[in-house]
């Protein structure tokens, strides 16, 4: 009896022992720790890892084994591709869409951090922090092109002066902002400077403002705790008379003993300072001078993929944006005008669709056996390179343009042909090697290629246009030919034409 219970009892217990997950001993852990070479690493793929273990529990709630979390759901590489996923598609038809894809665009919309020009706000906020640490009147004088940042960068300067203001524990300098095209008469600038640093019950009725301005500050304050006052004059070009007064006796007011005015002007002249300024560089008072440099093609690109990336679809084809950064770079540099492009190349999107939902309807109308043919929306909904064509064909009105696209066939040939061979730096071509690149892109698309002698005439014919330049050699093939119109003017000059477009596409 004795021994049947024993053996039942052994039974049981390897029942257990196999059931139940063996505990390895503390000790082993601590000497596999201390010798890690001693037994061989069994390596996991990630994905493994992350979502389970020979011992994570069957019922996971997601907390972090290792360092690692058990749930993979909690990636923030799924959440990201999640929120990707859920993203509508660009709709031209939908008026919510285009209404936010025109703001994003717009100039008064004001970007969260301004792109491409920290070295220049850097610049004025240092000199705007320095004068008031020190207590010091001082003048700067901004200066650019049109479109290039200089008022965008002001207000950012403001904020970050009242956020180190406040910060640093330093009084906030009042900050005076006028724009001279709002001033009836040049000198009602002083009687703005004037109303907002001294109460009329003060003021003494037979000095003029600017007389006032420098009576006050050349004598010492009554009270210490005068504030220092910035005063930033946009639009300066504008003060400019004959005599240049008004522009001499403004920054005249921060050389006063004891002044409190740091000056700040924006104009578009970048010679101002040198031409209408000589005065002060006499005195020894000449303003520091900040340049804003126009915008190139990549920072132009940088700018509209910021603002586009907010919008929840795409709106624009990589390749129109391109043409777009790289003609407003070449013509002017301006920002605004590369925004003002994008809007009316969505508007002409926008008529498009209108107009082929139009012959779309009259077509169902007059045939309804017919199957509606399917349209791939990804190409027919975004703004195309022909659209960007036309929207800066429309901007900027080139006579190079307007020639480029009355020329025959042959001779838009032969200038697609020259701008494939001078890109990458290359400055001009020969005629042997142009003309073995007429012919090729001629037989890619089943054209046949003229003569050698009326190729010849069409080279003197684009000659005498203006749009190449022919040098002179013994040898007629290795003639150099220099293209003497902008490479952008050829390019969306002949857009509109798809062959066109598919030889000029940078690969």
């Amino acid at each position: 009896m004795t021994a049947i219970t024993r053996a039942s009892q052994r039974k049981i217990e390897s029942v257990v022992e196999t059931n139940s997950p063996k505990r390895k001993p503390r000790s082993s852990s601590v000497q596999r720790q201390r010798s890690p070479a001693s037994t061989p690493i069994n390596w996991k793929s990630p994905r493994r890892c992350l979502n389970s273990s020979p011992k994570t529990p069957p019922e996971s709630d997601g907390k972090a084994v290792n360092g690692v979390f058990s749930n993979s759901l909690t990636s923030p590489i799924r959440c990201l591709l999640k929120e990707l996923i859920v993203k509508p598609d660009w709709n031209p038809k939908d008026i919510e869409h285009v209404k936010t894809a025109k703001e994003a665009l717009h100039i008064s919309t004001a970007p969260t951090t301004i792109m491409c020009r920290e070295d220049e706000q850097s610049k004025i906020f240092n000199f705007c922090k320095a004068s008031v640490e020190q207590e010091k009147a001082g003048s700067l004088y901004v200066c650019g092109c049109p479109g290039t940042g200089k008022s965008l960068s002001m207000e950012k300067v403001k904020d970050q002066l009242a956020a180190w203001a406040e910060e640093s524990g330093l009084q906030l300098p009042d900050i005076l902002s006028i724009n001279c095209t709002s001033l009836a008469n040049t000198s009602y600038i002083f009687t703005k400077i004037m109303g907002e640093t001294q109460p009329k019950k003060k003021r003494n009725g037979s000095l003029t403002p600017l007389q006032h301005l420098q009576r006050l500050y050349s004598q010492k304050a009554e009270s210490s705790c005068v504030k220092m006052k910035l005063i930033i004059a946009d639009e300066l070009d504008y003060l400019i008379t004959k005599d240049k007064a008004v522009l001499h006796d403004l920054f005249m007011l921060t050389t006063f003993p004891f002044s409190r005015c740091i000056l700040i002007g924006i104009a578009n002249a970048i010679d101002l300072a040198d031409r209408f300024l000589p005065r002060l560089q006499a005195l020894n008072c000449k303003p520091q001078i900040v340049t804003y440099r126009a915008y190139s093609k990549e920072q132009i690109l940088k700018i509209l993929q910021q603002r586009l990336t907010r919008l929840p679809f795409v709106v624009f084809h990589s390749q129109a944006l391109e043409l777009c950064a790289r003609k407003v770079a070449a013509v002017s540099g301006d920002m605004r005008k590369a925004l003002c492009v994008c809007r009316n190349a969505i508007e002409l999107l926008e008529v498009e669709i209108k107009a082929s939902s139009k012959e779309l309807n009259h077509d169902d109308a007059c045939d309804t056996s017919a199957p509606p043919e399917p349209v791939k929306r990804s190409e027919s909904q975004i703004v195309r390179l022909d659209h960007m064509a036309v929207a800066l064909a429309k901007t900027f009105k080139s006579p190079a343009v307007e020639t480029i696209q009355s020329l025959p066939q042959h001779q838009q040939i032969i200038l697609c042909s020259v701008v494939k061979l001078v890109r990458g730096g290359k400055k001009d071509t020969t005629i042997g090697e142009l003309n073995k690149s007429y012919i090729d892109m001629c037989k890619s698309t089943l054209i046949p290629p003229v003569g050698s002698l009326e190729l010849s005439n069409m080279f003197t014919v684009l000659n005498d246009q203006g749009l190449l330049k022919l040098g002179q050699s013994r040898d007629n093939k290795t003639r150099r030919v220099l293209l003497k119109v902008d490479e952008a003017d050829v390019t969306f000059a002949l857009q509109g034409i798809r062959f066109f477009r598919n030889c000029l596409a940078v690969n």
